[in-house]
């Protein structure tokens, strides 16, 4: 059985990836920890693959959150994902890896992309300013793969997830996505009986999310199934306002009170919607969770944990 590396494992979506491979049988499954190895150093790529040995590397590990950190620091953002990436993808090249699985953002789409987004569109333009600097970090690590794959015949292939939420993910404030942030204020304003709670953004931007464990899925099936030069959508193909994906989280928490949206806030890309039909074609990828029912288990997720601390 192959020897597989998920940097990010001990993550939201790679803890759920680690798992999705356990429950295919894989035996062999790695997850380097920061303690041990800096992945913004090529020393400490080399120093993780070395001592793992993975023929299959699926890079998850990322600084990344919800447009606030965008927001407050752009730099960092573009500077960690880009040396992360970069750098071990030569080092893994250089090091026996058979297969590098980059994982990419919507964020690298340009900000007036038509809906849905298509792959052949992500170079038609820049990224919403707010999200760029991460966005175009992403972004150059496709253009490192695609020529890994020609001047070095290297497998490495390029995955584009949606906005992904779900059990485990990260609920604070600072850092967090729409889904859990909205979660936290509803829920905590349920708690304490709060008259209003705000909202970043006018509303009326669209998103498209993805459940977590259907993220999971379709990266493994990617992982065995997918080898192309050309990056990949996965998405569950539906979009929602941010007005009633409010609404719909406000109703399932019992939240009565009413919901102020901030105006003065951005509201990041107008629309997020992607194009999904590349994965179910090329790899057998369709997501099988409704915003419904992912809804209704994160928020059962996040009640049980806030309500035993």
């Amino acid at each position: 059985m192959e020897r597989v590396v998920v940097t990010g494992g001990a993550g939201f979506l790679g803890s759920h990836v680690v798992e999705e491979l356990h429950n295919r049988g894989y035996e062999n499954v790695f997850v380097p920890r920061r303690s041990e190895y800096d992945l913004r150093t090529y020393a400490g790529n080399i120093g993780m693959l070395y001592t793992l040995k993975p023929d299959i590397l699926i890079h998850l590990a990322a600084n990344c959150g919800g447009i606030g950190l965008n927001q407050a620091k752009p730099a960092e953002l573009f500077c960690d994902n880009a040396l992360m990436g970069i750098l071990m993808m030569e080092a893994a090249r250089t090091s026996g890896v058979k297969k590098f699985v980059q994982i990419g953002t919507v964020c690298s789409y340009p900000n007036l992309t038509p809906v849905p987004f298509k792959e052949e569109d992500i170079w038609n333009g820049y990224p919403e300013e707010t999200n760029a600097p991460y966005g175009l970090a992403k972004k150059m690590l496709l253009v490192q793969g695609q020529a890994y794959r020609k001047q070095y015949g290297f497998n490495v292939i390029h995955l584009i997830p949606v906005n992904l939420y779900g059990p485990g993910d990260h609920f604070d404030l600072v850092t967090s996505h729409v889904v859990p942030a909205l979660i936290n204020k509803f829920y905590n304003a349920v708690l304490t009986n709060q008259p209003e709670v705000q909202v970043w953004g006018t509303g009326a931007a669209s998103r498209e999310f993805l459940y977590i464990k259907d993220a999971a899925r379709g990266i493994v099936d990617a992982t065995e199934n997918y080898d192309g030069a050309e990056p990949v959508n996965l998405g569950s193909g539906s979009e929602v306002t941010i007005v009633d994906l409010a609404h719909m989280i406000a109703d399932e928490v019992g939240y009565k009170g009413a919901i102020f949206f901030d105006a003065t806030k951005p509201d990041g890309q107008p629309r997020r919607r992607l194009d999904v039909s590349k994965a179910e074609r090329e790899f057998g990828f369709v997501a099988q969770t409704s915003l419904e029912d992912g809804l209704r288990q994160t928020i059962q997720w996040y009640k049980d944990r806030h309500d035993n601390q």
